[in-house]
């Protein structure tokens, strides 16, 4: 059971959530919770990290820490009744709140923040709320342990910020202590390396932690619990009627969580795939819906098109030149050049004519800056490039349903849905599953393109 911030935002929600995981455990089962960092701690952690920088700014970091002392101590009152329990926790908060401070002072007089010690940083927000909501746990009357990801089992590489999963050692840690009835609480977001030094998986990587437990212990299920109820069809904040996707499979899962779908981070699916694992995301405030079920089925509802999502932060660069035909190697040197600049690459058209490439990059000014300098630099003087250009005023929607496989006339209709909307369409892209089709329209052109296509194909 994995609890997102929302869930743990403060102590009453984090003695809500401890109630939720002793009704499951009530059930017979073996429990392991992997928790987020508090609302907003992640954030202002990366935030004082880089004020942590000027050796001017202390003031700030210490302001920042008797705000997150008196965060956690708001909480420890609200989430545990027993004097004694509360006394553990706090004694365990403090200490790990004296090391972050000095960790942060040490950045500001150094003047240099590390992948290394920026991940050492932000892993306090998850280090904080595990030995509140242990506690809670305790206090409601069940033995429960705190572990980092690293001590439960999760063994990366080192690559700091990014962490990828070397080997699952899950098994041999937790079952031991389920055998004693202890509920293990894991921190997400989390790894460690096999040295012991601490490693994350980048922003809402606490539900691929989660994915990596699950998978380690070859779970029975996973759930992740967040703020909604479920899986939605389309972004509630820009359309009306939007609908719960009560079961959808592991591969659709994966479309929407890339290409946008907030509810759950990317990298969540594949190790749950691997091992046939269900998947459900569950509301920690409407704990008696269903939510929405992930399984390896491909269930065809009466709806062509499941859900319609949608990519903000991203912008397109179009590369012509009419010397790029029928030479060999130029979309290697593009993507090259893409690598240097650390560009996250979602999108990649090319015209059938190879005087044409269109790729569409996550990120803002600074990705943007970054990809088109290394270009530059790569095709400077070269005959094959006649023209770089770049276009930040746009966004990607996708069309995700395994329905659409085979399905004739899909894309017909999908299209001539948007030019009702009104939108242009900029590129086009399909993936060879046949279950997302994504396109690139100006971003002004987003919401009525959305409504459109949601009324055509999920409300009809």
């Amino acid at each position: 059971m994995k609890f997102g911030g929302t869930s743990v935002g403060n102590g009453k929600r984090i003695r809500n959530v401890a109630k939720i995981v002793l009704n499951k455990k009530k059930e017979d089962k073996d429990v392991v919770v992997v928790t987020s960092a508090m609302t907003q701690i992640t954030n202002s952690l990366v935030e004082i990290s880089k004020q942590a920088l000027d050796v001017r700014d202390i003031v700030k970091i210490n302001n920042f820490i008797e705000e997150i002392k008196e965060k956690h101590e708001n909480a420890i009152d609200n989430a545990i009744n027993d004097d004694k329990i509360k006394d553990e926790v706090r004694k365990v908060i403090y200490s790990s709140i004296d090391e972050l401070e000095k960790v942060l002072i040490g950045v500001a007089y150094l003047g240099e923040l590390t992948p290394k010690s920026k991940d050492y940083i932000l892993s306090f927000g998850e280090r904080l709320s595990a030995p509140i909501l242990s506690g809670a746990i305790r206090d409601l009357g069940n033995n429960s342990l705190f572990l980092t990801g690293g001590e439960a089992g999760i063994i990366t590489n080192n690559n700091y910020g990014c962490a990828r999963p070397l080997k699952l050692e899950v098994k041999e840690r937790i079952i031991p202590l389920l055998n004693e009835g202890i509920i293990p609480v894991i921190t997400g977001f989390i790894g460690g390396t096999e040295n012991g030094e601490i490693t994350t998986f980048g922003r809402g990587g606490s539900d691929y932690s989660a994915a990596l437990v699950g998978a380690g212990l070859e779970a029975d299920m996973v759930e992740i619990w967040t703020d909604v109820s479920g899986i939605l069809t389309s972004d509630p904040r820009i359309v009306k009627n939007v609908r719960r996707i009560p079961k959808m499979s592991y591969i659709e899962a994966m479309e929407l969580a890339y290409f946008g779908a907030k509810v759950l981070h990317p990298r969540t699916v594949e190790p749950l795939m691997e091992k046939n694992i269900p998947l459900r995301i569950k509301n920690t405030f409407e704990p008696e819906n269903e939510g929405t079920l992930i399984t390896n089925d491909q269930e065809l509802s009466n709806n062509v098109i499941k859900a319609i999502s949608a990519i903000k932060d991203v912008f397109l660069i179009n590369i012509f030149g009419a010397g790029m035909v029928g030479v060999s190697g130029t979309a290697a040197r593009i993507f090259s050049a893409l690598g240097r600049a650390n560009a996250n690459v979602i999108l990649i058209t090319q015209g059938s004519s190879e005087t044409n490439i269109s790729i569409v990059i996550y990120g803002d000014g600074i990705e943007a800056e970054n990809s088109i300098k290394e270009l530059k630099k790569e095709f400077k003087d070269s005959p094959l490039i006649k023209d770089i250009s770049i276009d930040n005023n746009v966004c990607v929607v996708s069309a995700v349903g395994a329905g659409m496989k085979g399905s004739k006339g899909i894309a017909g209709k999908l299209f001539t849905a948007v030019a009702e909307s009104g939108a242009n369409i900029k590129m086009i892209a399909q993936g060879s599953s046949e279950v997302n089709i994504s396109f690139v329209i100006g971003e002004d052109e987003l919401e009525k393109c959305l409504q459109t296509l949601h009324k055509t194909f999920i409300e009809k």
